[in-house]
């Protein structure tokens, strides 16, 4: 019987093939107290097993493939901080000496508290990020039981063999592709997906920024997580289509369905080969527009992915990724110097935006944080607020930037500005770090100075900023968040998060028309900026610089290629005057 399962979108493109299950990798824990005496073999023996999985890491790390992702090693390094986290490890002891539980439960008690102040975030993507300690901890558990990985490998997958009518439509039935369906996926199960027979996969859990999720993405692979019990609803050996643009798998498809899905997918081939020829074609509109289309990075390493598909820049670094994991060991000045110079350097002469570090309160970096309440954490100390709170952090950041602009064109990008007194007091900063620069007797380069209009008090001070700034980056995500007072990440109002709201286009809308009147740079970083079905609407609304994850560019580009701003101008301001924007975007 058909049906389908319904999830998250996170990886566009048509997957088709034999379902292939990873059982609930989730451990059986054995709880016991063990006697005084034992204390020092039960701690023994998570050292051992965390050893073992260290090596086990490196051993992957290291022969990693040079075609995988740079999300991959990314993600396999934060495990490994994990694993080498001496807090971690302590509150581990102290389960077993204090209360003599034996190792297995102290490692589970230990992961039940981290858990929780994980669920407690605000950021979407740090509250994901309590599956890569999840996936920690269970590897730990499985080497200290003796199992092996439950990721299937490629010779341990057997092919069927069926000749039902869905396996003379494909007329390959020797030879089907297969689709992982899981509970979740680590980032070393992603790395020996990357090396196997898989075309896709769905996973119970996870969010759009979760790693499977920005894994997928890197890797264009057709992909739906989220799909809540779909690893205990599909049955080994199934026939599933995997539906990554509408987020949703349909398993056992009748004939029909599958013929339709069919011609779907090789329609979507055909257009990913004529999307790939436009890498070298100028972002130039049929009138004349010159647009500029950015790439949003993580880490150094996402610079040749940025490259390879045409971008001509980094429109935004997030400098907070190199202070994830940490547990409070904050990267000193030379580390962060080395990593914004790689992403320069690897960008190849042309600019780079890295923006401050935007973290805070909903984004803890040591204990006692930790232990801080907050009523509302999305409103509290965070992003920029949170550098003016720790000046000697945030002018180590600065040195860091300013010396790696001497080594290619680096904009400094500063976010969640609100206030006039922050602004100076920002700028003030970047000043005293400059001297101190000087003074050490250390190189650094020139920078352009820009800000995030992410709140509405942002947009609505529009020309304040421009007096202080030589550019101005619009971060929807967040200015939909604040204006529409809805948590994007909260389920039960998910739906009434609505980038097309009047209110939010109208304050795009009025900070693109300020900025170009002005003749300065503005741009548009968040999801907004690489959905294809806003293109000509923000390309109407004057915006001629768009900053978005690297797979979304050419989709963009092609919409470019084809618009007419003059024609698009008159169109957008009726869809700003309207009280239903969204009935006229397909228009």
């Amino acid at each position: 019987m058909t049906f389908s399962i319904h999830g998250l979108a996170v990886a566009r493109g048509i997957a088709i093939g034999r379902a292939v299950l990873v059982a609930s990798s989730r451990v059986d824990v054995a709880h016991y107290f063990i006697e005084p005496e034992q204390v020092t073999a039960e701690v023994a023996r998570i050292a051992q097993a965390r050893d073992a999985v260290i090596e086990e890491i490196r051993r992957l790390h290291q022969n990693m493939p040079k075609d995988a992702p740079p999300e991959l090693a990314a993600l396999l390094d934060v495990h490994l901080m994990l694993l080498q986290d001496e807090m971690l490890a302590n509150d581990v002891k102290h389960w077993i000496k204090d209360r003599l539980y034996n190792a297995e439960w102290a490692l589970t008690s230990q992961l039940e508290i981290v858990a929780r102040q994980f669920d407690e975030m605000e950021d979407p993507y740090l509250r994901e990020r309590k599956g890569d300690l999840e996936q920690v901890v269970e590897r730990l558990l499985r080497s200290m039981k003796g199992l092996p990985s439950a990721m299937p490998t490629p010779s341990a997958v057997k092919r069927p063999g069926s000749t039902r009518q869905q396996d003379l439509l494909l007329d390959d039935h020797l030879d089907v592709p297969l689709v992982l369906v899981a509970h979740d996926l680590s980032p070393a199960d992603m790395l020996q997906f990357k090396q196997s027979v898989f075309a896709g996969f769905v996973t119970d859990v996870g969010g759009k920024t979760s790693h499977t999720a920005i894994v997928a993405r890197s890797l264009d692979i057709p992909a739906v997580v989220g799909a809540r019990n779909a690893s205990h609803l599909v049955k080994q050996d199934d026939w599933v289509i995997i539906d990554g643009d509408a987020g949703v798998m349909i398993v056992d498809p009748s004939p029909i369905i599958l013929a339709e899905y069919g011609f779907k997918q090789r329609q979507a081939q055909v257009e990913r080969e004529r999307l790939s020829r436009l890498r070298h074609t100028p972002a130039v509109t049929l009138d004349g527009q010159k647009v500029e289309l950015l790439a949003n990075i993580e880490m150094p390493e996402d610079s040749p992915a940025a490259l390879a598909v045409g971008a001509v820049g980094v429109g935004l670094f997030r400098s907070e990724f190199l202070f994830m994991g940490r547990e409070g060991q904050l990267p000193d000045e030379e580390e962060q110097y080395q990593a914004y110079r790689r992403a320069v350097e690897g960008m190849k002469g042309l600019p780079v935006t890295i923006r401050t570090v935007d973290i805070g309160a909903d984004k803890p970096l040591d204990r006692q944080a930790k232990d801080e309440a907050h009523l509302n954490p999305a409103l509290g100390l965070r992003a920029i607020r949170w550098s003016l709170a720790d000046p000697a952090m945030f002018l180590t950041q600065l040195r860091a930037i300013l010396r790696a602009a001497a080594h290619g064109q680096v904009h400094l990008l500063i976010p969640m500005l609100a206030h006039g007194r922050e602004i100076r007091q920002t700028l003030a900063l970047l000043d005293h770090a400059r001297v101190q620069l000087d003074n050490r007797g250390l190189a650094y380069g020139p920078l352009k100075i820009g800000a995030m209009i992410e709140v509405p008090a942002a947009a609505l001070s529009v020309k304040l900023f421009l007096r202080y700034f030589d550019f101005l980056s619009i971060g929807t995500n967040d200015l939909i968040q604040y204006t529409l007072a809805i948590d994007r990440a909260d389920e039960l109002v998910a739906h009434l998060y609505d980038p097309l709201h009047p209110a939010v286009l109208r304050l795009v809308a009025d900070t693109i028309s300020e900025s170009v009147a002005q003749g300065k740079g503005v741009s548009v970083c968040g999801e907004m900026a690489g959905d294809p079905a806003l293109t000509r609407l923000l390309l109407g609304l004057g915006l001629r610089s768009f900053s978005m994850h690297p797979t979304q560019i050419l989709a963009v580009k092609q919409e470019i290629l084809r618009a007419d701003t003059q024609r698009l101008k008159v169109w957008a301001q009726s869809v700003l005057e309207s009280d239903e924007p969204a009935n006229l975007i397909n228009t």
